[in-house]
Protein backbone atom coordinates (compact mmCIF):
# COMPACT_ATOMS: atom_id res chain seq x y z
CA UNK A 1 0.00 0.00 0.00
CA UNK A 2 1.17 3.48 -1.20
CA UNK A 3 2.11 6.42 1.12
CA UNK A 4 -0.52 9.39 0.12
CA UNK A 5 1.14 12.56 0.02
CA UNK A 6 -1.28 14.54 0.47
CA UNK A 7 -1.17 18.25 -0.31
CA UNK A 8 -2.38 20.02 2.54
CA UNK A 9 0.62 19.74 5.04
CA UNK A 10 2.30 21.37 1.89
CA UNK A 11 -0.49 23.90 1.60
CA UNK A 12 -0.76 24.73 5.22
CA UNK A 13 3.18 25.15 5.06
CA UNK A 14 3.32 27.72 2.55
CA UNK A 15 0.16 29.60 3.98
CA UNK A 16 2.74 29.59 7.24
CA UNK A 17 5.33 31.49 5.14
CA UNK A 18 3.09 33.81 3.74
CA UNK A 19 2.10 34.82 7.12
CA UNK A 20 5.47 35.76 8.32
CA UNK A 21 5.97 37.82 5.11
CA UNK A 22 2.66 39.24 5.29
CA UNK A 23 2.83 40.81 8.65
CA UNK A 24 6.66 41.46 7.81
CA UNK A 25 5.07 43.72 4.92
CA UNK A 26 2.08 45.28 6.75
CA UNK A 27 4.84 46.55 9.57
CA UNK A 28 6.30 48.34 6.50
CA UNK A 29 2.77 49.91 5.55
CA UNK A 30 2.08 47.47 2.30
CA UNK A 31 -0.46 45.08 1.98
CA UNK A 32 0.19 42.62 -0.67
CA UNK A 33 -2.38 43.29 -3.33
CA UNK A 34 -3.60 40.88 -6.33
CA UNK A 35 -5.74 41.75 -8.98
CA UNK A 36 -8.18 39.48 -10.90
CA UNK A 37 -9.52 40.06 -14.38
CA UNK A 38 -12.99 38.14 -15.26
CA UNK A 39 -14.09 38.53 -18.56
CA UNK A 40 -17.60 37.06 -18.92
CA UNK A 41 -19.31 34.82 -15.78
CA UNK A 42 -18.41 31.53 -16.32
CA UNK A 43 -18.96 29.55 -13.45
CA UNK A 44 -15.48 27.44 -13.11
CA UNK A 45 -14.14 31.25 -12.87
CA UNK A 46 -16.63 32.32 -10.76
CA UNK A 47 -16.44 29.70 -8.17
CA UNK A 48 -12.45 29.90 -8.41
CA UNK A 49 -12.04 33.52 -7.68
CA UNK A 50 -14.61 33.34 -4.67
CA UNK A 51 -12.10 30.87 -3.14
CA UNK A 52 -8.72 32.64 -4.18
CA UNK A 53 -10.59 35.90 -2.46
CA UNK A 54 -11.69 33.94 0.83
CA UNK A 55 -8.22 32.77 0.82
CA UNK A 56 -6.48 35.97 0.27
CA UNK A 57 -8.23 37.58 2.62
CA UNK A 58 -7.40 34.57 5.24
CA UNK A 59 -3.77 35.32 4.67
CA UNK A 60 -3.52 39.34 4.62
CA UNK A 61 -3.78 39.59 0.93
CA UNK A 62 -6.11 42.22 -0.45
CA UNK A 63 -7.77 41.69 -3.95
CA UNK A 64 -8.99 44.02 -6.41
CA UNK A 65 -11.03 42.86 -8.60
CA UNK A 66 -11.69 43.84 -12.40
CA UNK A 67 -14.88 42.20 -14.06
CA UNK A 68 -16.50 42.59 -17.51
CA UNK A 69 -18.48 41.16 -19.75
CA UNK A 70 -18.12 39.28 -22.79
CA UNK A 71 -18.79 42.36 -25.21
CA UNK A 72 -15.49 43.83 -23.69
CA UNK A 73 -13.43 45.85 -25.93
CA UNK A 74 -9.83 45.17 -26.73
CA UNK A 75 -9.07 48.44 -25.69
CA UNK A 76 -11.15 48.46 -22.41
CA UNK A 77 -9.14 45.30 -21.62
CA UNK A 78 -6.01 47.01 -22.88
CA UNK A 79 -6.42 50.25 -20.39
CA UNK A 80 -6.98 48.14 -17.43
CA UNK A 81 -3.75 45.68 -17.70
CA UNK A 82 -2.06 49.07 -18.44
CA UNK A 83 -3.92 50.49 -15.48
CA UNK A 84 -2.71 47.44 -13.09
CA UNK A 85 0.69 47.97 -14.62
CA UNK A 86 1.11 51.40 -13.29
CA UNK A 87 -0.30 50.97 -9.92
CA UNK A 88 2.04 50.24 -7.35
CA UNK A 89 -0.55 49.22 -5.25
CA UNK A 90 -1.66 45.92 -7.13
CA UNK A 91 1.27 43.41 -6.74
CA UNK A 92 0.36 40.68 -8.92
CA UNK A 93 -2.63 39.92 -11.54
CA UNK A 94 -4.31 36.87 -12.81
CA UNK A 95 -6.05 36.95 -16.03
CA UNK A 96 -9.11 33.93 -16.52
CA UNK A 97 -8.84 32.76 -19.64
CA UNK A 98 -9.08 31.70 -21.91
CA UNK A 99 -10.80 35.27 -23.43
CA UNK A 100 -13.55 35.01 -25.52
CA UNK A 101 -12.70 34.98 -29.42
CA UNK A 102 -12.69 38.76 -30.69
CA UNK A 103 -10.28 39.31 -28.13
CA UNK A 104 -6.21 38.08 -28.83
CA UNK A 105 -5.27 36.79 -25.82
CA UNK A 106 -1.64 36.65 -26.47
CA UNK A 107 -1.54 40.23 -27.29
CA UNK A 108 -3.65 41.32 -24.09
CA UNK A 109 -1.38 38.98 -21.77
CA UNK A 110 1.80 40.29 -22.94
CA UNK A 111 0.79 44.07 -22.18
CA UNK A 112 1.19 42.45 -18.34
CA UNK A 113 4.13 43.14 -17.03
CA UNK A 114 6.69 39.87 -15.87
CA UNK A 115 6.77 41.19 -12.02
CA UNK A 116 3.23 41.35 -12.02
CA UNK A 117 2.31 37.94 -13.75
CA UNK A 118 1.17 35.89 -10.63
CA UNK A 119 0.33 33.34 -12.76
CA UNK A 120 3.07 33.12 -15.73
CA UNK A 121 1.14 33.29 -18.63
CA UNK A 122 3.05 36.40 -20.29
CA UNK A 123 5.69 35.06 -22.87
CA UNK A 124 8.54 37.57 -20.40
CA UNK A 125 7.69 35.60 -17.32
CA UNK A 126 8.27 32.07 -18.83
CA UNK A 127 11.28 33.34 -20.07
CA UNK A 128 12.32 34.60 -16.93
CA UNK A 129 11.42 31.06 -15.39
CA UNK A 130 13.87 29.30 -18.46
CA UNK A 131 17.01 31.94 -17.70
CA UNK A 132 16.23 31.48 -14.30
CA UNK A 133 16.40 35.59 -13.94
CA UNK A 134 13.70 38.38 -12.82
CA UNK A 135 11.01 36.64 -10.66
CA UNK A 136 11.97 33.54 -11.11
CA UNK A 137 8.37 31.93 -10.87
CA UNK A 138 6.95 29.25 -12.59
CA UNK A 139 3.37 28.55 -13.33
CA UNK A 140 1.24 27.82 -10.46
CA UNK A 141 0.77 24.48 -10.88
CA UNK A 142 4.29 23.29 -11.89
CA UNK A 143 5.30 25.22 -8.70
CA UNK A 144 3.18 23.53 -6.54
CA UNK A 145 4.41 19.96 -7.74
CA UNK A 146 8.20 20.70 -6.67
CA UNK A 147 6.90 22.20 -3.77
CA UNK A 148 5.41 18.98 -2.82
CA UNK A 149 8.02 16.91 -3.67
CA UNK A 150 10.14 19.17 -1.83
CA UNK A 151 7.64 18.73 1.56
CA UNK A 152 8.16 15.34 1.08
CA UNK A 153 11.82 15.26 1.16
CA UNK A 154 11.68 13.75 -1.98
CA UNK A 155 15.16 13.50 -3.81
CA UNK A 156 15.69 14.27 -7.56
CA UNK A 157 19.29 15.10 -8.09
CA UNK A 158 20.04 12.21 -10.38
CA UNK A 159 16.70 10.65 -10.41
CA UNK A 160 15.36 9.18 -13.38
CA UNK A 161 11.40 11.18 -14.15
CA UNK A 162 9.58 10.70 -16.72
CA UNK A 163 6.50 13.18 -17.44
CA UNK A 164 3.40 12.83 -19.47
CA UNK A 165 2.07 16.03 -21.22
CA UNK A 166 3.72 19.31 -22.28
CA UNK A 167 1.42 21.63 -21.74
CA UNK A 168 3.93 25.09 -21.89
CA UNK A 169 2.20 26.12 -18.22
CA UNK A 170 1.91 22.45 -16.54
CA UNK A 171 4.42 19.48 -18.26
CA UNK A 172 6.72 21.29 -19.90
CA UNK A 173 7.03 24.08 -17.10
CA UNK A 174 7.33 20.56 -14.88
CA UNK A 175 10.32 19.59 -17.22
CA UNK A 176 12.04 22.48 -17.12
CA UNK A 177 11.70 22.71 -13.24
CA UNK A 178 12.74 18.91 -12.42
CA UNK A 179 16.15 19.82 -14.68
CA UNK A 180 16.70 22.54 -12.63
CA UNK A 181 17.03 20.11 -10.08
CA UNK A 182 19.52 18.39 -11.53
CA UNK A 183 16.78 15.21 -12.62
CA UNK A 184 17.13 13.11 -15.34
CA UNK A 185 13.40 14.14 -16.80
CA UNK A 186 12.09 12.22 -20.20
CA UNK A 187 8.61 13.74 -21.56
CA UNK A 188 6.08 11.35 -23.31
CA UNK A 189 3.03 13.02 -25.10
CA UNK A 190 0.31 12.35 -27.25
CA UNK A 191 2.90 11.52 -30.01
CA UNK A 192 4.56 9.32 -27.92
CA UNK A 193 4.15 5.38 -28.90
CA UNK A 194 2.30 3.38 -25.84
CA UNK A 195 4.43 0.92 -25.15
CA UNK A 196 7.08 3.71 -25.13
CA UNK A 197 5.19 5.38 -22.18
CA UNK A 198 5.03 2.41 -20.79
CA UNK A 199 8.88 1.80 -21.06
CA UNK A 200 9.54 5.20 -19.48
CA UNK A 201 7.17 5.03 -17.35
CA UNK A 202 8.46 2.14 -15.12
CA UNK A 203 12.00 2.51 -15.64
CA UNK A 204 11.66 5.98 -14.09
CA UNK A 205 11.63 6.70 -10.19
CA UNK A 206 9.68 9.69 -9.96
CA UNK A 207 6.53 9.84 -12.91
CA UNK A 208 4.59 13.17 -12.95
CA UNK A 209 1.43 13.53 -15.01
CA UNK A 210 -0.03 16.23 -16.54
CA UNK A 211 -2.48 15.14 -19.60
CA UNK A 212 -5.75 15.26 -18.08
CA UNK A 213 -6.86 12.12 -19.34
CA UNK A 214 -8.66 9.80 -17.07
CA UNK A 215 -7.07 5.91 -16.42
CA UNK A 216 -4.03 6.89 -18.58
CA UNK A 217 -1.62 5.27 -15.77
CA UNK A 218 -2.32 1.75 -15.44
CA UNK A 219 -0.63 -1.60 -13.20
CA UNK A 220 1.17 -1.81 -16.18
CA UNK A 221 2.81 1.48 -16.32
CA UNK A 222 4.46 1.20 -12.66
CA UNK A 223 6.57 -1.10 -10.39
CA UNK A 224 7.31 -0.96 -6.91
CA UNK A 225 9.58 1.69 -5.30
CA UNK A 226 8.26 4.75 -7.76
CA UNK A 227 6.49 8.26 -6.54
CA UNK A 228 3.57 9.18 -8.98
CA UNK A 229 2.39 12.97 -8.95
CA UNK A 230 -1.09 13.12 -10.19
CA UNK A 231 -1.60 16.59 -11.81
CA UNK A 232 -4.39 15.50 -14.02
CA UNK A 233 -8.01 16.74 -12.94
CA UNK A 234 -11.00 15.06 -14.76
CA UNK A 235 -14.41 13.44 -14.40
CA UNK A 236 -14.02 9.77 -14.03
CA UNK A 237 -16.88 7.54 -15.78
CA UNK A 238 -18.48 7.37 -12.82
CA UNK A 239 -19.06 11.21 -12.90
CA UNK A 240 -16.41 11.60 -9.74
CA UNK A 241 -13.06 13.93 -10.07
CA UNK A 242 -10.04 11.53 -10.55
CA UNK A 243 -6.74 11.28 -11.70
CA UNK A 244 -4.29 10.36 -14.68
CA UNK A 245 -3.88 7.59 -12.93
CA UNK A 246 -6.16 4.50 -11.89
CA UNK A 247 -5.97 5.39 -8.47
CA UNK A 248 -6.91 1.22 -7.54
CA UNK A 249 -4.19 -0.03 -9.79
CA UNK A 250 -1.16 1.62 -9.07
CA UNK A 251 -1.52 2.66 -4.80
CA UNK A 252 -0.79 -1.33 -4.18
CA UNK A 253 2.31 -1.09 -6.17
CA UNK A 254 3.92 2.02 -5.76
CA UNK A 255 5.95 3.88 -2.60
CA UNK A 256 3.91 6.91 -2.58
CA UNK A 257 1.26 8.64 -5.09
CA UNK A 258 -0.78 11.94 -4.63
CA UNK A 259 -4.56 11.93 -4.48
CA UNK A 260 -6.74 13.32 -6.52
CA UNK A 261 -8.52 15.55 -5.29
CA UNK A 262 -6.39 16.11 -2.04
CA UNK A 263 -3.15 16.41 -3.49
CA UNK A 264 -1.24 18.84 -6.40
CA UNK A 265 -4.49 21.29 -6.44
CA UNK A 266 -4.47 21.82 -2.93
CA UNK A 267 -1.22 23.52 -3.48
CA UNK A 268 -1.88 25.36 -5.98
CA UNK A 269 -3.77 28.22 -5.23
CA UNK A 270 -1.26 28.85 -2.05
CA UNK A 271 1.48 29.00 -4.79
CA UNK A 272 -0.19 32.03 -6.54
CA UNK A 273 -0.90 34.25 -3.22
CA UNK A 274 3.14 33.41 -2.26
CA UNK A 275 3.64 34.58 -5.75
CA UNK A 276 2.09 37.76 -4.84
CA UNK A 277 3.29 38.06 -1.36
CA UNK A 278 6.47 37.70 -3.42
CA UNK A 279 6.16 40.51 -5.79
CA UNK A 280 5.30 42.70 -2.91
CA UNK A 281 8.71 42.25 -1.02
CA UNK A 282 10.25 42.69 -4.07
CA UNK A 283 8.59 46.07 -4.92
CA UNK A 284 9.27 47.40 -1.26
CA UNK A 285 13.80 46.05 -1.91
CA UNK A 286 13.72 47.97 -5.61
CA UNK A 287 15.64 50.90 -5.17
CA UNK A 288 13.61 54.14 -5.93
CA UNK A 289 13.19 55.01 -9.61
Amino acid sequence: MASLLRGEPVAENVRRRIREKCEALQKKGVIPTLGIVRVGSRGNDIAYERGAVKQARALGVDVKRFLFDETVSIEDLRRTLEAINADPGIHGCLIFRPLPPHLDEMQLSGILRPEKDADVITAAAMGQMVTRTGNDFAPCTAAACLELLRYYRIPLKGKRVTVIGKGINVGLSIALLLLNEEATVSVCHIFTAPAEVRRLCREAEIIVSAAGCAGLIGAEHVRPGQIVIDVGVNTGADGKICGDADFSAVEPVVQAVTPVPGGVGAVTSCILMEHVVDAAVRSVQKPPQ
